[in-house]
């Protein structure tokens, strides 16, 4: 076994997350493997941090706060530290928001559920992500639906009535879909 003293210290990393337990669990990883973790658990505890001079590293985002979009924070996190990493997680991947993600600043975006080795590596690798590599196959007609769902709302901010309204869609319906796992390619 390892001293303790052998772990490499990585940096600060504020980790962004609404699932309380979530967070803890990946906090007490990250810290482990060499991080110093700070928690927020929705944008404005996120924006609190930032607004005390607080400093990150690295950032582990969840998409989805509290209805709110994560990518909200990551011009703010850019703007504490230009050379903060950013990680993103989402339970509801989809490429549109890969890819805003990206173009926002972000360094990875991760499908959940994801294991802590992948999120380290992510936010330690030295490349960047590929984005302009084309898919082999075409996605089917209701994975193309899911990524269009995805990219409204999250040009509406998450806004589900907003996204309703601009997809002229009951919003119900809607509410229905994005509870729904994106369909497979």
């Amino acid at each position: 076994m390892a001293p303790q003293d052998a772990i490499e210290h990585h940096g600060n990393l504020l980790l962004i997350d609404d699932d309380e337990i979530l967070m803890r669990v990946l906090a007490r990883a990250l810290a482990a493997r060499g991080f110093a973790v700070r928690s927020a658990g929705s944008l404005e505890a996120c924006m609190q941090l930032l607004g005390q001079a607080y400093v990150p590293d690295f950032a582990v985002l969840d998409l989805n706060l509290g209805g709110a979009s994560g990518l909200r924070a990551i011009e703010s996190l850019k703007k504490a530290n230009a050379e903060c990493d950013i990680v993103i997680l989402t339970g509801y991947a989809s490429i549109s928001t890969a890819v805003d993600a990206i173009k926002l600043g972000a360094r990875q975006y991760l499908a959940k559920p994801v294991d802590i080795d992948t999120i380290v590596k992510a936010l330690l690798e030295d490349r960047p992500p590929i984005l302009d590599s084309a898919p082999d196959e075409t996605f089917s007609v209701s994975r193309l639906e899911w990524e269009h769902i995805q990219r409204v709302l999250a040009e509406h901010g998450g806004n589900v009535s907003a996204t309703a309204r601009a997809l002229k869609m009951h919003r119900r319906t809607l509410q229905r879909k994005l509870g729904k796992r994106p369909a497979r390619e």
